[in-house]
C-alpha cells in the first residue's frame, strides 16, 4: 500500500467493523463509521423542510407529482456523526467507501458521497469477509458506486413510503389506530391468517389401528403396525379430507375402538410369518452451506433462535471478522474456503470421511446485490470452534460453530443408510415394520440436521430391526389398539414463515427479522411457543386487503415487485414508468421487463375506497347460528377498537386475550355469553358501601366490580391468578374488595405493612419496598410476620436498591465524556453513557463485556431511539414563565430555522 503523507478516510456502517479494519490497515489510514444510514426520507409531514410543508405530498416525502424525486433528510440524531465525517474529511487525501456490498451498503456509500461532496478522489471498496487479506485485495482493487443497485435501494424506499404510508392510514381510519401496512409484512400477515383459516375450517378425524411386537425364534422383538385387514388397507392421516373429516377413499376400512378392540383379542391367538424382507440402500448428501434464509431457519429450529437474535449475533460475527458476508443468497464457496474445508475434513476426521470431488451447490443469484458466496468462516485456514470460544459471547460461539460444521460438512463424504422394509401376515392381517441403519455417518459424523451433538444424534437416526428372513415364525407379546386422531396444518414458526416467504420470492432474507418483529408489535401476530398466531385484528385486516386491495397482498404480485427491483439494480430497466403505474395507474397496464404489471392505481383506488369501505362489514367474523336455546340469532365476532368481542343482537361478551382464532366456535361463544349474562346479576350488597358486587370477566381475565357500571366511584379489583373464578362468592369477593390489606405498622419504621394484588400478582409493600408473595401464597391470607420475613429478604425483582456497578470502564464516553459503566436493572445487566442505556445481549457475560463492545452496543442502542421531543416541548413550556426567556427562545428557534444544512433535496 503506497504511503502518504496525510490519510486515506475510511468510511464503513458500524463502529465494530471500523476497529476490525483499522487492525489491518496502516497509519496511513483514519476509519470511521457512519453508524447506518446518515440520510433518509423525513419521518413525516413534520420533518418536511419548510418549503414543502404546504405540497399536497409533503407526507410521503418524496414529490409524486414530480417524477417521484424523493427529499432527504439527515435525522436529528446523525448530524453530529456526519459533522465528524465532514471534519475527518477535510484532512483526507483520499476517500474509501467500505460499506456492505448490497442494496442498503451501496446506498450508504452514495448518500456519503452526496452529503460530504468530497474534493479528493473516491473509492468504493467491496469485499465479502473482513479479514488482513481481504481488505489488502478490496484496496488494490476498487470500483466506483454502482448506480444499479442504489437507484434499487431508492425505488424500494419510495415504494415501501407509497405503500406503507397510504394504506396504514386507512387502516387507522377503518380498523383501529397504531397498524401499519407494507409491501413485505401485510403478506406475511395473510400467509399466517390463511393457515389460520385452514385450522379453523379443518374437521378433525380418529382412526384406529393396531400396534404388536413380535418375538422371533431369538428372542428378539420386533414392533409393528397393522397394515391391512382382509385386503382393505387401514387409512392414515393424509386419507382424509381436512375439509369434512371423512375418508376420501371410501374402500379403506377406518375402524372404531370397538372393532379395533374386538380384532386385537382375536389376533393373540393366531400365528404369524415373515412374508416379505426388503432391503434398500440410499444415500444421504449434505445440505448447502448457509443462506441468509437457511442460516435463520436453521438457528431457530437448533438454538431457538428468533430470526432477529440471529441476525443480530451474526452481524457481530461478520464486524469482528468471525464469518463472512451473512446477507446473501449464495450457496457458492471461493476456492480457498473449499480448501480450507477440505482440509479440516482430512485433519479433524480422516480422508475416509472426505467427498472424492469437490462438491459445488448451486442457488438461485438473481442480481449483483448479493455476496459471492455462501455464510462461513472467514479467512483461510479456518479457525476451528475451540480456538474462539473465549472470544465469543455464548449467542455469538453457538451460531459460529453451527456455520462452522455446516461449512465442513458440504465438503464430506455421503452418509450410507439402508432401510428395511418387513413384512408379517397372520390371520387375515398384515402388519409392517421399517427401520434404518447407518452402514458410513460421513458427513453426519460433523454436522447432524436438527441437533448439536453429532454424537448423540446419531443413535436417533437408525431405527434398527432385528435379523428376520422370509417364513420365519414369529409369536405376538403384545397386540394393542391404538387411536389417532388426524391434526390440523401446522402453525407457522418463524423458521417455515421464512422458508415460505423465501420460497415464494417475496422480499429479501435479509429483512424478515425486522418484519417478524414488526408484526408482533402491530399485535398482528403473537407467539404461542413457537406458533405465530395471528390475532383478530389481523384477520379484519387482511379481509379488507383481500377484498379493496387484492393486488397488493397477492403473492405472485408481490414477487414480481421484488423481481423488478433486481432488474433495476442489473441496470435492465428504469423505476419511472413502473412507480407512475403503481401509484397513478393508467388505462392500460405498464409492462416492465418479464412481465412485470405495475398499474394498480393505488392514490385513485385509496380515494375511491374511503368512502366504500364498511369497517362494520370488514371487522365482523360469523360464527354461526344457534338451533336451541333462548337466543337463535347469528353470532358475530366483531373487532373493535378496544380488541375484539362477541356479538349476538344486543348481547356482547369480552374475549380473553391469547384465545387463538381456531380456538373460538359457536359453542364456545355460547358459553362466553352465558358467563357475560352471570355478570348482570349481583353477587350481592356490600355490607360497609352498600353497593352491588359483580365478578366480570374482562379482556385480561375475571375480576370483581363494587358498584354500578355507570358509578362514577366503582371499583375494580382483579382476581387472583391462584383463586378459580368459579370459586369466588359473594364472601370471597368481599375478602378481595378488603385488598389492599392492612398487615401492621412495621415495627423498624413504623409504616403500614400492606398486602396487595398486582399486575405481576400478589406482593406486600412498606414504603418503597416490594416483596413477591411466594407461589401458593394469598394476599387475603398472608400474615404480619410472613410479612416481616419477606421484606428482610434481599429483593429479587423491581427496584431495589441502588446496587454497585458491575463494572466501570477507565475511558470516558467520547459521545458524552461521562463514566461507561455495567449496571444491573430490573431486566438483565445494561451499559450506560449517562445518556444511552443498552441492554447487554443474553448469553453474554456482563463483567467480560470490552470497552469497545459497550461502545457498540450503546452506538447502536442510540442509532435506533427516536429523537428527544418531549424535552424540547417541555423547553418551550418553560419559557412561558418570562418574557425575557420566551424571547430568547425565540430567536434561538429562528436561528435554528434558517440552519437547515442537513436537507438535502436529490437532484436526479
Amino acid at each position: 500500500m503506497a504511503k502518504s503523507t496525510s490519510k486515506s478516510l475510511v468510511i464503513v456502517e458500524s463502529p465494530a467493523k471500523a476497529r476490525t479494519i483499522s487492525k489491518f490497515l496502516g497509519s496511513g489510514y483514519q476509519v470511521e463509521a457512519s453508524v447506518g444510514h446518515v440520510r433518509d426520507l423525513p419521518g413525516g409531514a413534520k420533518d418536511i423542510p419548510e418549503k414543502y410543508k404546504k405540497e399536497s405530498w409533503a407526507y410521503l416525502g418524496v414529490d409524486v407529482d414530480n417524477d417521484f424525486e424523493p427529499v432527504y433528510i439527515v435525522p436529528p440524531d446523525k448530524k453530529k456523526q456526519v459533522t465528524k465525517l465532514k471534519e475527518a474529511l477535510k484532512g483526507a487525501d483520499s476517500l474509501y467507501l467500505a460499506t456492505d456490498e448490497d442494496r442498503e451498503g451501496e446506498a450508504i456509500s452514495w448518500h456519503l458521497h452526496e452529503l460530504l461532496k468530497p474534493k479528493v478522489p473516491v473509492h468504493r471498496l467491496v469485499f465479502h469477509e473482513i479479514t488482513k487479506e481481504a481488505i489488502q485485495k478490496a484496496i488494490e482493487s476498487p470500483r466506483q458506486i454502482d448506480n444499479g443497485l442504489v437507484r434499487a435501494q431508492e425505488t424500494r424506499r419510495i415504494l415501501d413510503r407509497l405503500y406503507g404510508y397510504d394504506v396504514s392510514q386507512l387502516l387507522w381510519r377503518k380498523v383501529g389506530p397504531g397498524l401499519s401496512a407494507g409491501r413485505v409484512q401485510s403478506v406475511a400477515v395473510r400467509l399466517i391468517v390463511q393457515r389460520e383459516r385452514e385450522r379453523i375450517a379443518f374437521h378433525d378425524a380418529t382412526y384406529w389401528d393396531l400396534e404388536a411386537i413380535f418375538s422371533t425364534d431369538n428372542g428378539d422383538s420386533l414392533p409393528a403396525t397393522l397394515s391391512h385387514v382382509e385386503g382393505r388397507k387401514i387409512p392414515s392421516g393424509k386419507d382424509f379430507d381436512p375439509d369434512t373429516g371423512k375418508l376420501i377413499n371410501a374402500e379403506l376400512l377406518q375402524m372404531d375402538e370397538a372393532a379395533a378392540g374386538k380384532l386385537a383379542e382375536r389376533l393373540k391367538n393366531e400365528s404369524f410369518k415373515v412374508t416379505k424382507v426388503e432391503v434398500k440402500p440410499f444415500v444421504e448428501r449434505p445440505r448447502a452451506p448457509f443462506t441468509t434464509s437457511t442460516l435463520q431457519q436453521e438457528a431457530n429450529r437448533k438454538l431457538g433462535f428468533t430470526a432477529r437474535r440471529c441476525m443480530q449475533a451474526a452481524q457481530k460475527l461478520y464486524e469482528n471478522g468471525y464469518i463472512t458476508y451473512m446477507r446473501t443468497d449464495s450457496t457458492t464457496l471461493s476456492n480457498e474456503a473449499v480448501n480450507a474445508a477440505r482440509n479440516l475434513v482430512r485433519s479433524e476426521y480422516g480422508e475416509k470421511f472426505l467427498h472424492g470431488t469437490v462438491r459445488e451447490y448451486k442457488g438461485k443469484v438473481k442480481n449483483a446485490q448479493e455476496a459471492h458466496e455462501a455464510i462461513r468462516p472467514a479467512g483461510t485456514p479456518f479457525r476451528v470452534p475451540a480456538a474462539v470460544q473465549n472470544e465469543l459471547d455464548r449467542d455469538q460461539f453457538r451460531l459460529f460453530e453451527l456455520i462452522w460444521k455446516r461449512t465442513i460438512a458440504c465438503q464430506m463424504a455421503d452418509a450410507q443408510k439402508q432401510r428395511i422394509s418387513v413384512t408379517v401376515e397372520g390371520g387375515d392381517c398384515v402388519f409392517t415394520a421399517s427401520g434404518t441403519s447407518i452402514l458410513f455417518e460421513g458427513f453426519l459424523r460433523a454436522y447432524v440436521e436438527g441437533s448439536d451433538d453429532p454424537e448423540a444424534e446419531l443413535a436417533d437416526k437408525e431405527r434398527l430391526l432385528p435379523s428376520v428372513s422370509e417364513n420365519d415364525p414369529l409369536k405376538p407379546q403384545t397386540i394393542d389398539p391404538k387411536s389417532h386422531t388426524t391434526q390440523p396444518p401446522a402453525r407457522y414458526s418463524e423458521a417455515s414463515l421464512t422458508r415460505t416467504l423465501e420460497e415464494k420470492g417475496i422480499g429479501r432474507p435479509s429483512t424478515y427479522a425486522s418484519i417478524i418483529d414488526t408484526i408482533q408489535k402491530r399485535d398482528y401476530v403473537y407467539k404461542k411457543g413457537n406458533a405465530l398466531v395471528p390475532s383478530w385484528t389481523a384477520f379484519s385486516v387482511i379481509r379488507l386487503m383481500e377484498t379493496h386491495f387484492e393486488a397488493l397482498v397477492d403473492y405472485d404480485f408481490t414477487a414480481q415487485m421484488e423481481d423488478f427491483l433486481d432488474t433495476i439494480s442489473r441496470e435492465e430497466a428504469e423505476a419511472l414508468e413502473y412507480l407512475k403505474g403503481f401509484y397513478f395507474g393508467d388505462d392500460e397496464s405498464v409492462t416492465q421487463p418479464e412481465g412485470h404489471k405495475a398499474s394498480i392505481g393505488l392514490k385513485k383506488r385509496l380515494e375511491s375506497k374511503i368512502e366504500e369501505i364498511d369497517p362494520r362489514v370488514t371487522a365482523k367474523f360469523s360464527l354461526g347460528t344457534p338451533t336451541e336455546g333462548e337466543n337463535r340469532e347469528e353470532v358475530f365476532v366483531r373487532v373493535g377498537k378496544y380488541g375484539p368481542f362477541l356479538e349476538q343482537g344486543e348481547r356482547k361478551a369480552p374475549i380473553l386475550d391469547g384465545m387463538a382464532p381456531d380456538e373460538m366456535n359457536l359453542q364456545k361463544a355460547m358459553e362466553l355469553f352465558e358467563s357475560a349474562s352471570r355478570e348482570d346479576e349481583p353477587l350481592g350488597i356490600h355490607p360497609e358501601s352498600g353497593k352491588p358486587v359483580y365478578i366480570k370477566a374482562g379482556r385480561f381475565g375475571p375480576y370483581i366490580q363494587l358498584g354500578e357500571k355507570d358509578d362514577d366511584e366503582k371499583r375494580n379489583q382483579s382476581i387472583p391468578k391462584a383463586i378459580n373464578a368459579e370459586d369466588v362468592n359473594f364472601e370471597v369477593a368481599c375478602q378481595l374488595l378488603t385488598l389492599p390489606r392492612n398487615l401492621g405498622n412495621n415495627p423498624e419504621n413504623n409504616e403500614p405493612i400492606m398486602a396487595h394484588d398486582g399486575r405481576y400478582g400478589p406482593y406486600v409493600k412498606c414504603e418503597k419496598e416490594t416483596r413477591s408473595l411466594p407461589a401458593g401464597m394469598s394476599p387475603l391470607e398472608v400474615t404480619f410476620d410472613e410479612a416481616i420475613n419477606l421484606l428482610k429478604q434481599p429483593k429479587t425483582r423491581g427496584r431495589a436498591a441502588p446496587k454497585e456497578p458491575i463494572k466501570v470502564f477507565e475511558n470516558k464516553s467520547p459521545v458524552t465524556d461521562q463514566e461507561i459503566k455495567i449496571l444491573e436493572g430490573r431486566f438483565g445487566p445494561y451499559a450506560t453513557d449517562g445518556e444511552t442505556n443498552a441492554s447487554v445481549p443474553r448469553g453474554t457475560d456482563a463483567k467480560d463485556l470490552t470497552f469497545e463492545a459497550a461502545l457498540d452496543l450503546l452506538a447502536e442502542r442510540a442509532a435506533r431511539a427516536p429523537s428527544k421531543k418531549k424535552k424540547k416541548a417541555t423547553k418551550k413550556k418553560a419559557t412561558k414563565k418570562k418574557a425575557v426567556k420566551k424571547k430568547a427562545a425565540k430567536k434561538k428557534a429562528a436561528k435554528k430555522a434558517t440552519k437547515k444544512k442537513g436537507i438535502i433535496k436529490k437532484s436526479s
